[in-house]
């Protein structure tokens, strides 16, 4: 082969564009390009350039933003992905994949569209996950994170990202601007992305949640998922055109105890909508068993007096909205069908 002959002599014609320029040393060899035109061609003045190590960029100028992605993916990727079709040449494109490896942390929040998290392509280095057992090292700007559980990836533009709650625990930890952390994580729920209860598994599991700064920040989300999350119920009964509750009450007994509060109520139905916005927190074990027994225990009470209860997840209001509308509708039109209730006094929450 001539080695001033920049491509392989196998056509490349089933590899994207940005594949085309970005290639494994396994890449090149399965195309016929040996070793040693590769070191040729990667010479100092010579027309490739060896980005990562084993990852080769065919041309000398300085890489794009995809490139960069592309690149890193290549890097921490294990060697079978080398994306080479088992007939070189067919016609049809062939999808490059990264086996136990994906982007996390800020280049993975921004390809998930954070508005808060700067472009890939400004950034200094890539995190990318991959299991913990993997014996590789970060390397010019790919830094690797390793994971005893490494999550499904989402596919966004072309490449595998680590799902929200996961790119956002891996973001924050290098992050000590509390500011910063609390936009971030405010934006994963104000966004729609996830729910607080995921974000606050992942941080809680990445031990991150003891660290002053995110005492905070945790508690604005919460605080925000829950405002969200009631926002939605609200919606949920003007769009599915339900009949209107009392909002936010207290019910007690007559001259009796205080029988909890509740996020929506139907004294006519005697149904009530109870929002489930517990998150896990560090420490506080005995305080989340406490509240779940308290659901538990405020809901029995209230079943035994002839109240149906509905317990909704944010969850459920933000993946199925007219799921739980049909199931509120159903426990209003089954209270013709029961007993009376027990008489109540609604007040105010």
């Amino acid at each position: 082969m001539n080695h001033n002959t920049p491509l392989s002599p196998r056509p490349l014609s089933h590899l994207t564009e940005v594949h085309r320029r970005v290639l494994t040393t396994a890449q090149l060899r399965a195309h016929g390009v040996p070793a040693a035109e590769v070191n040729e061609q990667c010479r100092p003045d010579g027309p490739w350039q060896q980005f990562l190590p084993g990852v080769v960029l065919l041309h000398s100028g300085p890489p794009t933003g995809e490139e960069r992605l592309h690149a890193v993916l290549l890097y921490a990727a294990r060697e079978r992905t080398a994306g080479v079709p088992v007939q070189p040449g067919a016609e049809e494109p062939h999808r490059v994949t990264y086996a136990e490896a994906m982007l996390t942390g800020m280049a993975a929040l921004a390809l998930h569209g954070f508005s808060s998290a700067p472009e890939p392509a400004s950034l200094q280095q890539l995190d990318v996950l991959v299991p913990r057992m993997r014996r590789l090292r970060s390397a010019g700007c790919a830094r690797i994170i390793r994971t005893v559980s490494l999550p499904a990836p989402q596919q966004v533009r072309g490449v595998p990202v680590a799902p929200v709650p996961r790119a956002l625990a891996d973001a924050v930890a290098e992050l000590s601007d509390a500011n910063a952390v609390r936009g971030l994580l405010t934006e994963a729920v104000r966004g729609g992305h996830c729910e607080p209860a995921a974000v606050v598994r992942e941080l809680n599991n990445a031990k991150l949640l003891g660290r002053p700064h995110m005492v905070d920040a945790v508690d604005s989300l919460l605080a925000e998922g829950r405002a969200i999350a009631e926002d939605r119920l609200y919606r949920m009964v003007t769009e599915y055109s339900l009949p209107d509750p009392v909002w936010n009450v207290d019910l007690r007994l007559p001259g009796g105890p205080h029988l909890g509060g509740l996020d929506a109520y139907w004294p006519e139905q005697a149904v009530a909508v109870e929002l489930d916005t517990r998150a896990p927190r560090p420490g506080h074990r005995q305080d989340d068993d406490a509240l779940w027994s308290e659901y538990a225990r405020k809901r029995e009470h209230l079943e035994r007096l002839g109240i149906t209860v509905v317990h909704i997840t944010p969850r459920k209001l933000r993946e199925g909205l007219e799921q739980q509308a049909a199931v509120v509708r159903t426990a209003l039109m089954a209270a013709a069908d029961r007993d009376p209730a027990a008489y109540v006094v609604v007040l105010p929450r």
